[in-house]
């Protein structure tokens, strides 16, 4: 396996990362613990130390099958990412969003779910227009200084919204994203 650092971090990964959002659930299409653990059992064999997942897939379920495929291995070795955003919860109005109180639910959660004392990676899912973007970097830059997090991504927003968030980062003096998933379109 080939290995290159995790954006611009110094964290090694593998080039070719599993992504676990058929992981769980009941869906025809979604994979059951065991089909789950095969893959990730056939990724280390291989090499393969990175991991993507999210809050959001399949309720958490992807979450959970994660951190149980990955138990009996070094923790150490393994990179681990996650995301929040979403909704996980119609009847809390705070179980989704960036707010401060969102994403320590959302944290909390994911790392139980996980089984893990801190993720390597925790990426915002979407851009947030219904809270300051200064609200949500402050709070990922708690999570980091108490040792949840490792490093921090985004996902699946605009150019000239991570521009903004980089740029309010760099300003204030926020943990820094050190990588970014872009939307994706075949056209």
């Amino acid at each position: 396996m080939e290995y290159t650092t995790l954006g611009g971090s110094g964290t090694k990964v593998s080039r070719i990362g599993i992504g676990t959002n058929t992981f769980g659930g009941d869906a025809d299409w979604h994979l059951s613990a065991e089909a789950a653990q095969e893959v990730v059992d056939t990724a280390v064999d291989h090499g393969i130390n990175f991991f993507d997942t999210a809050n959001a897939y399949n309720a958490g379920e992807s979450e959970r099958v994660l951190g149980e495929a990955l138990e009996g291995y070094d923790r150490d070795r393994q990179v681990v990412a996650t995301k929040a955003y979403f909704q996980m919860d119609d009847d809390d109005p705070n179980s989704g969003g960036l707010s401060r109180k969102a994403i320590d639910q959302a944290l909390a959660n994911s790392l139980d779910r996980l089984g893990m004392d801190a993720v390597d990676l925790y990426q915002i899912h979407r851009w947030d227009d219904e809270t300051p973007i200064e609200e949500t970097l402050r709070t990922l830059t708690d999570a980091v200084e108490r040792g949840q997090v490792r490093h921090l991504g985004a996902s699946s927003m605009w150019t000239h919204q991570f521009a903004e968030a980089v740029q309010t980062a760099d300003r204030g003096g926020h943990e820094p994203f050190v990588t970014m998933q872009n939307h994706y379109n075949l056209a």
